[in-house]
């Protein structure tokens, strides 16, 4: 793998799993009524 591909893959990761972290911590302070 050259170095552009290892960046990108980098930046996919970040971009999935920061996402994913931050719904977590969103969710965490607020989470949703479950008064349905």
């Amino acid at each position: 793998m050259d170095a552009a591909a290892v960046v990108m893959m980098i930046v996919a990761l970040v971009t999935v799993w920061g996402g994913l972290i931050a719904a977590l911590i969103h969710l965490a302070r607020h989470p949703e009524d479950a008064s349905e």
